[in-house]
């Protein structure tokens, strides 16, 4: 990897060269009350300004490190497309991000070593190379300018940008560089989470007026027609059943196997307590041990899951997939371990949609098992199954994928509570890998899974999951093919 060409000053040498230009613009003769303004105007917020196709953005300039131009960065295999590759900064190989990839700007087709205007920005303990069009100048504002963003910055995810902002006739698109690269909680969430039950209230306060209203006209008329009739003795209602506390299976589900128990979840722990109670005894419900907990969750997880498909559930998954006449279908697969369902799912779209070019992103935090996912053998019983046709046999007597399966899956290591960037996608597969996570990061995964899929996509979750119960306003629709349930937005 070759060193750094040609780096410009610091940000804090630019900054100084800003403010002096400032200073010699005002001079000493300069009117009265325009010194006067200069003076009392609070710069509280600094930002480096930068452009990508003709448009002004900038960023916070406590998170540039500084500015560079390089070029000749390492490829890296499987990477994501706006990933250009990484760089030896100093002695710290950064990865190098194009930032108008990331934001589906269309670039010119570059050379190898071309030379690129980078912002060397640092997002928590992590640094990163990004590429821009041109780097201005650093801009120095009052922090109160900063107008929210609008929809009608439609180059970009509106997610991404912190704010717009205007100086000297410019108007600036203030990206948020955390979202970007790092995780950052969205503050509306919280809201919505306070205002959606007065919202749901409400309507059903109206809807039992309307309908006490109904009752009331709907007994007048018929006292007006049969006034002499008898009156009926209503039969007591039966006693209401009383509902059942296991909220210490939840709380020991979280603390033990982070099992999280939500709308995705509830109804088949509802339904497993009642079997769990039955087992055990009414006295011995408690999980006492990591064991109990294992024992508990025993029946949730999906078929074949962890490990090799077997024929009919690779046979269900198949019969499940929607049509799709696309040249490239793209997935999303969280929560990937070892890589035994994602070589089996690419296994199965390849026979589904034979003539596309299939792309799997398959995402896992488990270092050890995404490093040995890209080299991982096909034992020899497996191997003269259905996954046969998509193998191939090395000199040593060894199974492994063929090349055109191999190659349609990049193994990523990631945290998918994290922000990521992904392309629009058409099928997201995520077998009994939400309920594992927090209750806040299942509703933003599934916030996530809404946004990236295509109109006709499906989300597939797990079999004891329901997706469509994480969202209140009702966007998702699920259908049973067979023993598979798919998830689509309404």
């Amino acid at each position: 990897m070759a060193e750094n060409t040609n780096t410009k000053p610091s940000i804090n040498a630019v900054l100084k060269e800003s403010l002096g230009s400032l200073q010699s613009l005002a001079g000493p003769d300069a009117a009265g009350d325009k010194i006067d303004n200069l003076a009392t105007t609070i710069i509280d917020y600094k930002m480096v300004t930068f452009s990508l196709a003709g448009k002004d953005y900038a960023i916070d300039i406590m998170k540039v490190k500084e500015i560079a131009k390089a070029g000749r960065f390492t490829y890296v295999p499987n990477a994501l497309p706006f990933v250009l590759g990484v760089y030896n900064l100093r002695g710290e190989i950064i990865p190098i991000v194009d930032l108008r990839l990331f934001f589906n700007i269309e670039v010119p087709e570059r050379e190898y070593d071309a030379i690129e205007n980078m912002l060397i920005v640092s997002v928590g303990d992590q640094i990163f190379g990004v590429v821009v069009d041109d780097i201005d100048k650093v801009v120095g504002i009052q922090k109160s300018t900063i107008n929210p963003p609008h929809p009608l910055f439609g180059d970009i995810n509106i997610k991404y940008i912190q704010g717009v902002v205007e100086v000297n006739n410019r108007l600036y698109i203030l990206l948020d560089i955390e979202r970007i690269f790092g995780s950052k909680q969205e503050s509306a969430e919280a809201a919505t989470t306070e205002v959606a039950p007065k919202e749901v209230a409400s309507k059903i306060a109206v809807q039992t007026t309307q309908k006490s209203a109904a009752q009331k006209i709907a007994e007048s008329k018929a006292e007006t027609k049969a006034p002499a009739a008898p009156v009926k003795t209503e039969p007591k209602p039966e006693p209401k059943k009383e509902k059942v506390d296991y909220s210490f299976i939840v709380s020991g589900l979280a603390s033990m196997k982070k099992f999280n128990v939500t709308g995705l979840n509830d109804k088949w722990v509802e339904s497993r307590y009642s079997d769990w109670e039955s087992e055990r005894g009414k006295d011995k419900t408690q999980l006492q041990t990591a064991d109990d907990a294992d024992a508990f969750l025993k029946g949730f997880y999906s078929p074949c899951s962890g490990t090799w498909w077997k024929k009919d559930y690779a046979d269900a998954v198949f019969k499940a997939l929607p049509d799709n006449s696309a040249k490239q279908i793209v997935v999303w697969n969280l929560g990937c371990g070892k890589g035994y369902e994602t070589y089996s799912f690419a296994c199965i779209l390849k026979k589904r949609y034979p003539d596309a070019k299939i792309k799997i992103y398959a995402h896992e935090i488990d270092l050890l098992s995404i490093s040995n996912a890209t080299i991982l053998a096909v034992p020899a019983d497996i191997a003269t199954d259905w996954y046969s046709p998509y193998l191939s046999k090395k000199a040593s007597g060894e199974y492994t994928f063929a090349p055109e399966i191999k190659d349609s899956i990049m193994f990523e290591y990631h945290d998918c509570s994290n922000t990521n960037a992904l392309p629009p996608v058409d099928i997201v597969l995520a077998r009994d890998v939400l309920s594992f996570l927090a209750p806040d990061v299942q509703k933003k995964l599934a916030d996530d899974f809404g946004e990236k899929l295509k109109g006709n996509g499906i989300a597939i979750v797990g079999q004891n999951e329901v997706l469509s119960n994480l969202d209140s306003s009702g966007k998702w629709s699920g259908q049973a093919v067979g023993s598979v349930t798919v998830f689509n937005k309404k």
